[in-house]
């Protein structure tokens, strides 16, 4: 489907309309320039259909349950009885009636753009095509591509009917039992969400800790909330075969694991990271070997660079498939970057910003910057300080489910925070003055001589503050 115009040429391409994507068509269009959107799935990409949202929905009604269960240690009985259906129909609702994009697409052509429905294939720098149809941007080519989720060379795998996050979300029941492959953010949030719902789960994790890529401290805490709901936790080990199973009478599947043990389950959830597709667009076409390359190389405007280290004009990467971070507001915050190059106005390089993300369990975890790891490796003359959620007062207040901790980072030589992590109730939104803190390179005797409302989570600053050595808290 061609809409709009029908025009077979315009200033910008987009092949992807997710996040990314539409934010540079919508940014681009409003500053006066023809663009051609291609998507083959659906525009507004995981985020709206089977991931950010429907997710937190689902992690919503989880969270909800979990509240009143601790209805009995604060404030009297509650009577419940979980009902999937309930977040089944809400997901459904808010993916715009079993997942169709109308709007999204009714949206883009009504700002004028041109859209097209197909995969499209690179046919140089500047020319796609769909079907048997070549597109030419005359600016530049944006890609937007997007990932898929990662499936593992697992033996026996591909024969079993497994699900991702999108049949995890596409669910109308709840699985009696679950396998979950993977213990990174979304096999986490997941995982806790059908045991909240009834599920008996299990999570596998070939690292050596959940959210391995999150501080130390964030996974200890997680698991620990894991393990008191009754979610199994196994850890450095990996799964070497899935096959079918017969599981409590029903058909189900048997993971065989590394170490020899096995874990039987009436589903197994794989949620081992994304992928992306480069051969699918022809990643060739541009100076891109597919086999060579997880995602594409860009430089610090996120203009493409080939294999040979020179820079595509005009061809850009935005979102999952630039490999600069697999988030929404990644995406978006690179759309807009990338727009306003499209339209001559000035532009913050990618390495100069800051960006924070969210695990979404219970506790959230929050992180922004360096973790210690990171900035050790990076040479800094690293000091940190931590200080635990349950001791803040609000974290006192809030009583159980109260797990967690303030982690800072700093760069002991500026006397500024690098980095840092939150894990607790809100700790996304607690977040949000630890973010600013690391983007402003604020100093930290300014942090100090912040007044922080009491009692509130983020409150916990003042008190992680003062667990600095007193060098950095005299602001010499």
């Amino acid at each position: 489907m061609a809409s709009a115009s029908d025009s077979t040429t315009a200033d910008v391409i987009v092949l992807g309309m997710g996040p990314g994507g539409e934010q540079v068509a919508t940014d681009a269009l409003a500053g006066g320039l023809t663009v051609i959107g291609i998507e083959a799935e659906l525009v507004g990409g995981e985020c709206p259909y089977w991931g950010c949202i429907p997710s937190k929905m689902a992690i919503r009604g989880a969270t909800v349950l979990q509240e009143s269960r601790r209805i009995e240690a604060l404030s009297g009985t509650a009577q419940q009885q979980p009902d999937w259906s309930l977040v089944a129909a809400r997901i459904r609702s808010e993916a715009t009636d079993n997942w169709d994009d109308q709007v999204a697409v009714d949206r883009f052509l009504g700002n004028g753009g041109t859209f097209v429905r197909g995969y499209g294939k690179l046919t140089g720098p500047r020319t796609v095509v769909v079907g048997e149809i070549e597109y030419t941007a005359t600016r530049a080519l944006v890609i937007g591509a997007g990932t898929k989720a990662s499936i593992p060379p697992i033996a026996g795998l591909a024969e079993v009917p497994y699900w991702t996050n999108r049949e995890a979300l596409r669910t109308e029941t709840v699985p009696t039992s679950l396998v979950v492959l993977g213990g990174g953010a979304i096999g986490c949030e997941l995982a806790q969400t059908f045991s909240r719902f009834g599920s008996s789960v299990t999570v596998v994790e070939a690292a050596p800790r959940l959210i391995a890529h999150e501080e130390p401290e964030a996974a200890v805490a997680l698991l620990s909330a894991f393990e008191r709901e009754g979610i199994t936790v196994i850890t450095g080990v990996g799964a070497s075969k899935v096959s079918v199973a017969e599981h409590e009478g029903l058909p189900g599947v048997r993971v065989d694991l590394a170490d020899g043990t096995a874990v039987c389950a009436a589903v197994v959830l794989v949620a081992t990271g994304r992928r992306t597709e480069l051969t699918k667009f022809n990643s060739a076409a541009i100076g891109i070997d597919p086999t060579q390359s997880r995602a594409l190389r860009t430089n610090d405007f996120l203009e493409v660079v080939d294999d040979s280290g020179s820079t595509v004009p005009g061809v850009y990467a935005v979102g999952d498939v630039a490999g600069k971070g697999a988030f929404t507001h990644v995406a978006v915050a690179q759309g807009r970057m990338i727009a306003d190059q499209l339209l001559g106005r000035r532009t913050a390089s990618w390495s100069s910003r800051s960006v924070g993300h969210v695990t979404f369990t219970d506790p959230e975890v929050g992180a922004v910057g360096l973790t210690e790891h990171d900035a050790r490796t990076a040479g800094l003359n690293v000091v940190t300080a931590s200080y635990p959620m349950a001791s803040t007062t609000r974290g006192w207040i809030h009583g159980e489910g109260n797990d967690g901790l303030f982690k800072l980072i700093v760069d002991h030589a500026r006397g500024v925070i690098v980095g840092g992590t939150v894990v607790g109730p809100h700790a996304g939104e607690v977040l949000a003055g630890l973010t600013v803190a690391v983007a402003g390179g604020v100093p930290v005797q300014r942090l100090i001589e912040t007044v922080w409302a009491y009692p509130t989570y983020h409150r916990g600053f003042d008190a992680v503050l003062a667990e600095l050595p007193d060098d950095l808290r005299s602001g010499r």
